[in-house]
């Protein structure tokens, strides 16, 4: 089944692809593609809110089950792994795991913050020539640089 894609999609399939998925869902519906704006409709729809995106609903639950169905079902003998190996290689799971809860909440306070996530407004704010997702983008970008950076010295190179 998987001697289509045996690895990642490269990037210059999927980014022409992703960037067609986004201006179509524009000329169709108007509406942005973003990770953060599915989750926040799908806790409406559990919350029992108005005014919820259906198909922003089905975008998230597809988003969780279409891994866990290309991880689990379809490719054979895949591993569960938390995707923090190289973090773990370095520090220990004591402290590990104050660092990804701390960054998830900033994640989560800066998506909540900023009006949505690094990919809803990298892709889809600055391709509407948003000044602020521009703005918003370039902090992100600067930010993981940064991150990088001091990653990089305080490891001596191995992060």
């Amino acid at each position: 089944m998987f001697d289509l894609l045996p690895e990642r999609l490269e990037w210059y399939y999927g980014g022409p692809i992703l960037g067609l998925l986004i201006v179509g869902l524009f000329v169709v519906a108007n509406q942005p593609l973003g990770a953060s704006g599915a989750y926040v409709q799908t806790a409406g729809l559990i919350r029992r809110r108005e005014g919820t995106v259906t198909w922003r609903v089905w975008y998230f639950v597809g988003m969780f089950f279409g891994g866990v169905l290309v991880t689990q079902v379809l490719r054979e003998g895949a591993e569960i792994r938390s995707g923090y190996d190289s973090l773990l290689n370095v520090f220990p799971l004591a402290l590990v795991i104050p660092m990804v809860f701390a960054g998830a909440t900033l994640l989560g306070y800066g998506a909540a913050m900023a009006g949505g996530c690094t990919s809803g407004h990298g892709m889809c704010g600055t391709a509407q020539r948003s000044p602020a997702s521009a703005a918003v983008t370039a902090s992100f970008m600067a930010t993981a640089i940064a991150t990088t950076f001091v990653l990089r010295l305080l490891t001596g190179g191995d992060l």
